[in-house]
């Protein structure tokens, strides 16, 4: 099955209704931008122990703390 459905998504970033899934989960390129920027800078962080490098060091995670 492809092509639309009548069940519509919500726009990750902003919840407006998808209206093609080009960008899916997303409701534009703009939408899908805006998630790349957050991962990029460190606004999205994973949860978990510091990783550390392979010299016994440990990465910077880009929080404070």
């Amino acid at each position: 099955m492809s092509g639309t459905s009548d069940k519509v998504g919500r726009c990750a970033i902003c919840g407006k209704p998808r209206e093609t899934d080009a960008y899916r989960p997303f409701c534009s390129r703009r939408c899908a931008d805006l998630d790349l920027q957050r991962w990029l800078t460190g606004g999205y962080v994973v949860p978990g122990e510091p990783v550390e490098d392979g010299e016994g060091g440990r990465f910077d995670t880009g929080e404070d703390g």
